[in-house]
């Protein structure tokens, strides 16, 4: 399937019909289960919630490879951002969550390759597990763009 077909926005307006919250969805099968938005922009203000490791097909990508999941999470969080019109040099912060801590530099690694030049603020922290125990990290990215969105 395109991405065409899976990114799909929804846009909420406030007073005089100004955007005050923009949905982004990536047509994951959790989004309608859970009441879940691949990202949300309201003003400049986007959030990029837990991002696992999914390929287009749906499926965990790279079983048993942190450092590989994490590259597919951030490569969901690029495009996510760009559909709600920002990018990677937009972010302030990210999180890594991962189930085995010993994990973390090989997925700092792979975060360094994505934000080493733009250095977000960023907390690493073990969890005890995610809704797929074949998912080893899930990745979040806060940003904020310096222009409102366009119509």
């Amino acid at each position: 399937m395109s991405n065409a077909k899976l990114c799909r926005t929804f846009v909420r307006l406030g007073a005089f019909g100004f955007p005050i919250r923009t949905l982004i969805s990536s047509g994951s099968p959790y989004e309608p289960k859970v009441g879940i938005s691949r990202a949300v922009r309201v003003g400049n203000i986007i959030t990029v919630p837990g991002t696992a490791p999914l390929g287009p097909d749906g499926r965990t990508v790279a079983a048993g490879d942190a450092g590989a999941q994490a590259r597919r999470c951030l490569e969901i969080i690029v495009t996510a951002l760009g559909r709600a019109g920002a990018s990677l040099k937009d972010v302030v912060r990210t999180r890594t969550l991962l189930v085995r801590i010993e994990d973390w530099q090989a997925v700092a690694a792979v975060h360094g390759e994505f934000f080493g030049e733009i250095r977000p603020a960023n907390t690493i922290m073990q969890v005890s597990r995610f809704i797929d125990p074949e998912w080893l990290v899930e990745l979040e990215a806060d940003a904020v763009v310096d222009d409102e969105p366009r119509a």
